[in-house]
């Protein structure tokens, strides 16, 4: 029996013109005995709906586009009890965990890798009962990850990340929060905070691959608290550059933790791979070890 393929694609995703790459890319799963549906979204959503109703019926789900509907895609796959093995190619401004995962930057290339791999079993963050594939954060910066349009993200790529980053520079704020992080309390307040499983976030913070391990339970916790000087604000920076996350002297909290409850004193508005959560001012963030089967 031949086996099936939900191919779950954004049209609207990143930069590419042309589309013809499709045809060789169904021929390659096509050659690989699969029967292959592909259906397009529509809107806001779609990717999710589409996994969770259609996925159970499918041996392999493999989403195109961005970050973002890769999240929309792991969330629709984590509500169904056995989920299929998914499949991520890359077509969005940024792509963060493809980049993570070094996946290749020809969506050709990505197809064959996903129907001669194995699969590896990825973490899965789950964030207040919503799931995330490679990062939650707050805080500066934070927005420019959901609030530049789509159209203009297409045009500029990142670029387009690093003008909505610069605005946002003036009205930068502190947030008031309270984190216990497998046990450990840190009370303050903070510029900037990030629940990692990637060596990239939002393609402007990058981590060292000796520090993430996508498979391991834990996340990387990174925050940036509040400064007592700008000397000292100066050296956090560079210390975010130059990825010197253990020198004692920057100021930078890193840990590695599989279970957050944060606290703020207002609703706050968080970032799951690049997705606008709700205003909230509790979260609960879990560690889902290797609960997903991605064909990497």
């Amino acid at each position: 029996m031949a086996k099936t393929l939900l191919l779950i694609v954004n049209p609207r995703a990143g930069k590419r013109r042309s589309r013809s790459f499709f045809f060789d890319v169904i021929s390659i799963f096509s050659q690989a005995g699969y029967l292959v549906s592909l259906q397009q979204t529509q809107g806001p959503g779609d990717a999710e709906r589409l996994a969770r109703e259609e996925g159970p019926n499918f041996d392999l789900v493999v989403c195109y586009g961005g970050d973002g509907t890769l999240n929309q895609t792991v969330n629709g796959l984590m509500a169904i009890p056995a989920p299929p093995p998914v499949g991520y190619i890359a077509g969005g401004s940024t792509n963060d965990f493809a980049a993570s995962l070094r996946l290749p930057a020809d969506p050709v290339e990505t197809a064959k890798l996903i129907v001669s791999s194995a699969g590896r079993r990825l973490d899965v963050g789950c964030f207040n009962g919503r799931h995330f594939i490679y990062v939650a954060s707050f805080g500066a910066f934070t927005k420019a990850s959901y609030s530049v349009p789509q159209n203009i993200k297409n045009d500029l790529g990142h670029l387009a990340y690093i003008i909505e980053g610069v605005k946002d520079l003036p009205t930068l704020r502190y947030y008031p929060a309270r984190i216990e992080a497998d046990g450990e309390v840190f009370d303050g307040r903070f510029l900037f905070g990030a629940v990692a499983n990637a060596t990239s976030i939002g393609g402007l913070l990058k981590l060292s691959g000796e520090y993430v391990i996508m498979d391991d339970g834990k996340f990387e916790l990174l925050l940036v608290p509040e400064p007592k000087s700008l000397a000292a604000l100066n050296d956090m920076l560079r210390a975010l550059i130059l990825q010197e996350f253990d020198a004692s002297n920057t100021g930078l909290i890193m840990r590695h933790v599989s279970r957050l409850s944060i606290v703020t004193e207002a609703p706050l508005r968080w970032s799951l791979d690049g997705e606008q959560s709700s205003a909230v001012s509790q979260v609960e963030i879990e560690n889902l070890h290797q609960q997903l089967l991605v064909q990497v």
